[in-house]
């Protein structure tokens, strides 16, 4: 399984793993599974930790490398395609991080691990 972890699903596997699902805790511990972050990711945390949003996330803003690799997993690029796909879906989520890791997700062919049930209007795969 290929997985694109959301930004809160990042931080909480990085932070607080017992937030996630029981499905997603054992799916991070199967070796078999990819995990990949986006730099969307790293984007929208050092933001929210800026504006004050996120005062928890001090360790992944600091050492976001270390955090990636505690998970084992890699980064994913922003591509211009990833981009272009995020500003071109008709539908009207206007959240620029959640629209880039929808794109990713699509165009990589990743499933996407978020709560967020506003990006069911997608037509991607999601797992929580």
């Amino acid at each position: 399984m290929r997985l694109l972890l959301d930004t809160h699903a990042f931080l909480w596997a990085v932070l607080d793993p017992r937030c996630l699902s029981a499905r997603v805790r054992l799916l991070l511990a199967e070796p078999a599974t990819e995990v990949v972050v986006s730099t969307a990711s790293a984007w929208e945390i050092a933001t929210k930790f800026r504006l004050g949003k996120l005062p928890g996330a001090n360790a992944v803003v600091t050492d976001y490398a270390a955090a990636i690799n505690g998970l084992q997993a890699r980064s994913l690029a922003i591509r211009d395609s990833h981009a272009l796909r995020a500003g071109s879906f008709p539908q009207p989520h206007t959240d620029p991080f959640d629209r880039m890791l929808v794109a990713q997700a699509e165009i990589e062919g990743l499933t996407l691990v978020s709560k967020d049930r506003a990006l069911r209007q997608f037509d991607i795969d999601l797992l929580w």
